[in-house]
């Protein structure tokens, strides 16, 4: 392999691993709050290209206003499910909240498949981002610089607001002790649907430059990135925000190496996601950044 061609491949493993890390970050807070899986949240991300296919398909909105207003009503879908699928079952054992979130997902799946077809739909073209630009010899798409640095600047607000703001504070407490934070005084339903509307939104974003990397768009679309997300968060350290990004480049790296080193397990590539997940959890079961906690009996 040529020295281009490797760093051809470092950057589209940079980008998809950018991408699996924004989506990641949405399982990761719901879990931190509530311990529980959004199994939803991938096709939210399903959604949010639905959302912006048709703003500027349909509605012939301008690119850049499709995008806020795609991540506005992707964030109020967040909260919508957050209302209607987990709050109603706070109280309930897990396993309850559990079905309700498979539920869920199946719901928008099928509510997708109902009101825009089955029939495959390309993502609309961003010209700004979809031209190539010639980089030292090769070609890179312009979504693929963009998407990193996306993807850092998204980190680095959602850290400020989890480390440096009373909203944040109040995350952190319902995530340490949901019981004590309630009797704290702490508002736990805003907390848990400001959870939804960050990580919904960060979906929203992720959503967006997926459509434009991979414009393919179907009401299945969601699934296998939505379950790799899941992996990528487990994988970090489920809970743990850096260690979700920890686990998207992990997994977005790995897959597109794997395929440049080794082309002939190209049909494989989905099974890495698994296999590593399998390896880290035998070696580490709270994740690479994961922490063992105590519970109380």
């Amino acid at each position: 392999m040529s020295a281009l061609s490797f760093v051809q491949h470092m950057v589209n493993g940079i980008s998809l691993g950018s991408l699996y890390a924004l989506i990641a970050i949405g399982y990761t807070m719901v879990y931190g709050i509530l311990l529980m899986i959004n199994f939803a949240h991938g096709d939210i991300v399903m959604m949010a290209c639905y959302f912006a296919f048709f703003g500027i398909t349909a509605f012939h909105i301008p690119w850049y206003f499709t995008f806020i207003i795609t991540i506005i009503m992707t964030a109020l879908l967040g909260v919508l499910i957050e209302r209607s699928a987990y709050r109603p079952l706070r109280e309930a054992p897990k396993n309850s909240i559990l079905i309700s979130a498979i539920g869920a997902s199946f719901l928008l799946e099928n509510l997708a498949n109902y009101l825009f077809s089955g029939r495959p739909m390309r993502f609309p073209d961003v010209p700004l981002l979809s031209q190539n630009i010639s980089v030292g010899g090769i070609e890179i798409q312009a979504i693929c610089l963009v998407i990193p640095v996306v993807t850092i600047l998204s980190l680095v607000v959602l850290l400020h607001i989890v480390n440096h703001t009373k909203t944040g504070m109040a995350m952190r407490a319902v995530s340490k002790d949901y019981e004590i934070a309630r009797v704290m005084g702490i508002n736990i339903d805003n907390v848990i649907s400001v959870t939804f509307i960050i990580g919904s939104a960060l979906a929203a974003i992720g959503a967006i430059m997926y459509g434009i990397r991979y414009p393919g768009i179907t009401p299945m679309m969601g699934v296998m990135p939505g379950l790799k997300c899941f992996i990528a968060a487990v994988i970090g350290g489920i809970g743990n925000i850096k260690g979700a990004v920890l686990g998207g480049f992990i997994l977005g790296l790995g897959e597109i190496l794997i395929v440049a080193f080794f082309p002939d397990l190209s049909g494989y590539r989905d099974a890495f996601a698994f296999i590593v997940l399998i390896v880290i959890l035998f070696y580490k079961p709270t994740g690479l950044l994961g922490e063992k906690t105590t519970e109380k009996v």
